[in-house]
């Protein structure tokens, strides 16, 4: 199952919508937290009503801390997250109307849009594949190549990645698998 699925978000159904909570809940995965608090805070915003970025703009730094992200188990770093989670909405709205769908039809290629994904604040390189590995197969200018840890495990595994199509679902599911399995095996 993938990970936008679990959050009950249908990325094949092409809305801006799906594509906005895929990337807040990106956002939350990307942090150093268990997905488990990643998880409940997405479940907080939405249950708060805010599924948009001009939601969360509207609904300003100190709410996002308390109670969205206090409600999904931030603590240590729930200033930090939001002022991220604030700074691109607000870069989302200022550069693209608040669409992402508008940023995908404005990259010129797969290299274009990882660099437009990266100029957001605080999105890294893990961020950025977590939100787009979800989205290879619905959009043309999306193909990242696995992160390292997930072509590792696939090797220990043997798995073969090759023998499946990299733009398919099965692909992004069997991707989603081999992360669960990963965090699975880590020592705690």
């Amino acid at each position: 199952m993938l990970y936008s699925e679990e959050l009950g978000i249908n990325l094949a159904r092409g809305t801006d919508a799906a594509y906005f909570h895929w990337f807040l809940a990106s956002l939350l995965f990307g942090a150093r937290i268990s997905e488990t608090t990643a998880k409940k805070t997405f479940r907080a915003f939405m249950r708060h009503g805010l599924t948009t970025p001009a939601e969360i703009v509207a609904a300003g730094w100190d709410f996002l801390v308390y109670p969205v992200m206090r409600e999904g188990g931030y603590v240590r770093y729930d200033g930090r997250k939001s002022t991220q989670v604030l700074r691109d909405c607000e870069a989302l709205i200022a550069d693209y109307g608040g669409s992402l769908g508008r940023l995908h039809e404005a990259a010129r290629d797969v290299r274009d849009l990882e660099e437009r994904l990266l100029a957001f604040y605080g999105i890294g390189p893990v961020t950025m594949n977590i939100f787009l590995r979800e989205l290879r197969p619905f959009w043309a200018k999306v193909d990242p190549d696995p992160l390292p840890a997930v072509k590792k495990l696939a090797k220990r595994l043997s798995i073969d990645l090759a023998r499946y199509r990299r733009k398919s679902v099965t692909f992004a599911r069997v991707e989603a698998g081999l992360i669960r399995r990963r965090r699975e095996s880590v020592p705690k």
